[in-house]
């Protein structure tokens, strides 16, 4: 019970961080058709600024300052970069947001230096919260959960309650009816990009403390946002939802199992030896295949459902 209960908070916050990071890829990518190569360099641009803000004036300004100032640098991006390429088409703005992935990691390197830097949990939030026996759950995870929820509700209550919302929706479906009414659509393409790098922004605010602010972490979680995107379906705000906590879940909980498949056909009879065809493969623990279960959960869905489990296009 204890092991349960922990994994499955543990695996919930995760999932719900995962959800922040990739639900503004998945807007950009519903909004505008653009697969955003860069969007996990915000991820990392947000730890990196909140943890300058943060040594400088503390914690909660770089909550507010940060991401504001990812939203500046997301606008700038889609106004003086993708919008130039946009005329050359998508494979141009791939290009595009592939290089400058390369050219942020760079820039954090020589600003803040290759070694991970001392971003630290705020010390009223250091600490557990709750005790499940002789585990705890800490008080920055339960921080990280009501964030992303918070965050979630809002861009739900944005996009379904408010006009700029309702703009929202209509440019993605009638941009030329949108802009016949009045309304500048490029302005439009440019608010929801700096809002998807914003949310980019947030998750590294939060995560960048609750595991490693490096160079790498980028590189780290940046094909977990895309396997998340393609398990949810392409453009879906609510698959990835439910593709982010499935995937949290799933790799929370298999780090935890030590069993193999060999274990599971001893139960059975069958017993695994070196002169067993890939008894290698067989031997592999849960845990050490903890890393590449995203992967093979794509694999899955792109065989049995290839436009994932919400997605509306097929492949």
């Amino acid at each position: 019970m204890e092991f349960f209960v922990i994994s499955l908070l543990n695996g919930i916050s995760y999932g719900l961080l995962l959800f922040l990071l990739s639900s503004g890829l998945t807007l950009i990518f519903s909004m505008m058709g653009v697969l955003n190569f860069a969007h996990a360099s915000f991820y990392m641009l947000g730890a990196y600024f909140a943890y300058a803000i943060a040594s400088k004036i503390g914690f909660w300004p770089a909550l507010v300052l940060a991401p504001l100032l990812i939203v500046v640098v997301g606008a700038l991006v889609e106004r003086f970069g993708l919008r130039t390429v946009h005329k050359y088409g998508h494979v141009a703005e791939l290009l595009f947001t592939f290089g400058l992935a390369y050219l942020i990691e760079e820039a954090v390197k020589l600003v803040w230096g290759q070694s991970a830097v001392p971003y630290r949990i705020p010390q009223e939030l250091d600490g557990p919260l709750f005790q499940v026996f002789s585990s705890v759950f800490p008080k920055y995870r339960a921080f990280m959960m009501l964030v992303s929820v918070l965050m979630l509700v809002t861009m739900y209550l944005v996009l379904t309650r408010t006009r700029i919302g309702l703009v929202i929706q209509a440019a993605l479906t009638h941009p030329q009816m949108v802009e016949a009414l009045g309304h500048n659509v490029q302005r439009v393409f440019m608010m929801v990009f700096a809002g998807g790098a914003a949310l980019a922004g947030i998750a590294g605010v939060i995560g960048g403390n609750a595991f490693v602010t490096s160079p790498s972490m980028a590189a780290s979680v940046g094909t977990i946002v895309f396997v998340v995107a393609v398990v949810g379906g392409m453009g879906s705000l609510a698959g990835a939802f439910i593709a982010s906590l499935l995937i949290g879940l799933l790799q929370t909980f298999a780090v935890t199992i030590d069993s193999s498949l060999a274990d599971l056909f001893g139960l059975i009879g069958l017993h695994v030896t070196s002169a067993t065809p890939l008894s290698s493969v067989w031997k592999l623990s849960v845990s050490q295949m903890a890393p590449v279960m995203p992967y093979l959960l794509m694999v899955v869905m792109m065989i049995v459902r290839p436009r994932g489990l919400m997605g509306t296009r097929e492949g």
